[in-house]
């Protein structure tokens, strides 16, 4: 459904807060759609703001804790604008709110709304409510209808810059790992209809956007109605996708093994758009942890599913996530994970210490690992990935790549852009290639990014 915006509306001041996720961060750009017709126009700090929103995120240690902390300072500047004879509405959105929604208005009770994320299509009328009644509105009940439905059109791209841009296709997840809270936060597997991403692909490509990345808890169980009336895999979404003009970069993230089938392996190789690096989490390299985490696959099920990718494409680079110190975790338990980061070799990875999360199997399980413990093995297994992630720079120098340029450097003359493996690249060339992508040949690998020199002729007529 959209929205006609009300050009009487009187303008305010909008503040959004964001943690966590991509997701999040597509969200927060989402709510301020939903607000915008309403008056409400983005502003930088909170302290002019007569909307404040925290988006939050539930996957860190001590979230909840977070967020309180920054509502305590919020509601001094509340307060402060009282006095003035100014209203601010506090509201909490995300994940946070979604699990802890009671204990954010019982130990903050100045907070006006509490949302979960997949109502923020209702807040205009929250707003409405809350104002109306004076009273805190939550709404943290899982709608009978998806909010995508309700949603208007996305006005500009979601991340900084115009050329690339963040565009969730599916939320939610059914797989139910025994350490996450996303089944509980998010709510089921859902899919937004191929039209509807189609159509905002469609109108980020005419704002300047030259890579889009699709986000999902599980983006690879994607299942949207397409315009023929059939379901549509991410497969087939991604080959429509690449047929939009001015659209050259296709990526995707968070993927679940169990979710990578044949027909979208076969598109890494097919499908030039479809960028050669992809997030493939795998937590652990024990069978027993990935059983007692509830992962639904083994080890070499992973191992021989990277192989089958890397036949298909073999320039494809990985990149994973790493859950250390599960319950139950022993030390050749952490040395099946070493030896399975050996045996694939990762360009880039995420690892965390395990924390327990409230109302997940895994937070009551026994066999808690001590801290220090875990402290340990995480700095081992960093390490081991940071010489992983520093090799596969290495191996780039000498090689020429495409890269996309989306903005200036931190150098004079300087302009800086992303290859092919989402490494940043930076370059001497001028402003006009911004928004190109050209061919640069790497010649040296600094401490989180790559320097080369284009090779592009003429390009700075």
């Amino acid at each position: 459904m959209t929205r006609t915006p009300d050009q009487t509306a009187p303008s305010r001041a909008l503040h959004v807060i964001t943690w966590g996720c991509q997701m999040n961060v597509y969200d927060s750009a989402r709510m301020g759609d939903v607000l915008r017709p309403l008056g409400y126009q983005p502003v930088d700090t909170p302290d002019t703001a007569d909307m404040i929103i925290l988006n939050t995120c539930h996957i860190r240690d001590r979230a909840a804790e977070k967020v309180f902390s920054e509502l305590g300072r919020l509601r001094l500047i509340k307060e402060a604008r009282k006095a003035e004879g100014q209203q601010t509405i506090i509201a909490v959105a995300g994940c946070v709110a979604q699990a802890e929604g009671q204990e954010i208005l019982a130990r903050a009770p100045y907070v006006d709304i509490v949302l979960g994320p997949q109502t923020y299509h209702r807040l205009p009328e929250m707003v409405a409510r809350a104002a109306r009644a004076g009273n805190a509105i939550i709404e943290t009940d899982f709608p009978a209808e998806q909010k995508f439905d309700f949603l208007p059109e996305a006005e500009a791209p979601q991340t900084p810059g115009n050329y690339t841009a963040f565009l969730t296709i599916q939320e939610g997840c059914d797989k139910f790992c025994s350490f996450c809270v996303v089944p509980y936060t998010r709510g089921a597997e859902s899919s937004r209809s191929a039209q509807s991403v189609l159509a905002e692909a469609r109108r980020m490509a005419q704002s300047g956007v030259r890579e889009i990345s699709l986000l999902g808890q599980n983006v690879n169980a994607y299942h949207g109605i397409g315009p023929d009336g059939a379901v549509w895999d991410l497969t087939r979404l991604a080959y429509a996708l690449a047929e939009i003009p001015g659209l050259s970069r296709i990526r995707y993230t968070t993927s679940h093994p169990r979710d990578m089938d044949d027909t979208l392996i076969a598109a890494h190789r097919d499908l030039p758009a479809l960028m050669p690096f992809l997030h493939l989490p795998v937590q652990s390299g024990s069978d027993r942890i990935l059983r007692a985490m509830n992962r639904g696959h083994t080890a070499d099920e992973y191992r021989d599913l990277v192989h089958r990718l890397r036949a298909a494409r073999p320039d494809l680079a990985l990149s994973s996530d790493f859950i250390i110190g599960h319950p139950g975790e022993t030390d050749e338990d952490f040395e099946a994970t070493m030896q399975l980061v050996r045996d694939v070799g990762f360009a880039l990875a995420y690892s965390f210490k395990y924390s327990p999360r409230p109302g997940t199997p895994a937070a009551g399980a026994p066999l808690q690992v001590p801290e220090d413990v875990k402290d340990a093995r995480l700095q081992a297994l960093q390490k081991l990935l940071r010489e992983q992630q520093d090799a596969f720079n290495a191996s780039m120098v000498g090689k020429t790549v495409p890269v996309l340029f989306t903005g200036k450097g931190r150098k004079p003359g300087q302009i800086t852009g992303r290859s092919p493996w989402l490494q940043p690249v930076h370059v001497i060339g001028p402003d006009h290639l911004i928004g190109q992508t050209l061919p640069v040949r790497i010649t040296e690998r600094l401490t989180n990014s790559l320097g080369g020199i284009l090779e592009e002729e003429n390009v700075y007529a």
